[in-house]
């Protein structure tokens, strides 16, 4: 019995000496990334106050028609309906080879948090849009500048919010801006 007990006794010293013997030291073998560098590509810029531009013409039919299209949809490639004179379902990229690339262009989804006249399926976590032209601008508790800022940056004014920044991190342009202002001030009983 007591040579059972020694050479597992043994046989475990051994197994364990012989383990950090071939230890070996792994972390040269793959690289390790600096991970605050690869962070700070990801952080958004700082908030960012914007100025509507004076070509935003918020009662052109056709900024209005962009406007209620992008606020409807997600995806260019599997948006519903038909285009609006001025958007395209697609954005083409050149590479630094010269080829084109031809991706989906990405609208707002708006509808994925806000309500607002004529909406399916409408979202209930941002605030309802219903009616706002009637209820904001026409009493001239907000105007087109606030609408305007609150798309292309919401932060200015809530740091905390989760609505999508979209002209400071380019999601948007300045154009796109001026069409879904456009859309939100309009008035939406006139049919």
């Amino acid at each position: 019995m007591h040579t059972k007990i020694k050479c597992l006794a043994l046989t475990t010293l051994l197994l364990s000496s012989s383990a950090s013997l071939f230890a070996v030291d792994l972390t040269k073998a793959y690289d390790m990334p600096e991970a605050t560098k690869m962070i700070e590509k990801d952080l958004f810029p700082a908030a960012k106050k914007f100025t509507m531009p004076k070509s935003c013409n918020l009662s052109d039919p056709k900024a209005i028609a962009r406007g209620a299209f992008m606020f409807n949809n997600l995806n260019g490639k599997k948006a519903k309906g038909k285009l609006p004179e001025g958007l395209d379902k697609f954005v083409k990229k050149t590479g630094k080879d010269g080829k084109v690339t031809k991706k989906p262009k990405q609208y707002g989804n708006c509808i994925a948090c806000h309500d607002i006249e004529g909406s399916k399926g409408a979202g209930n976590i941002g605030p309802s849009l219903v009616g706002y032209k009637a209820m904001f601008i026409d009493t001239k508790v907000r105007d087109a500048q606030f609408v305007y800022q609150k798309i292309a940056d919401p932060r200015v004014d809530n740091a905390n919010t989760h609505m999508t920044v979209n002209l400071t991190t380019g999601l948007f342009n300045e154009q796109e801006i001026c069409d879904y202002t456009a859309y939100v001030v309009s008035d939406k009983t006139k049919k």
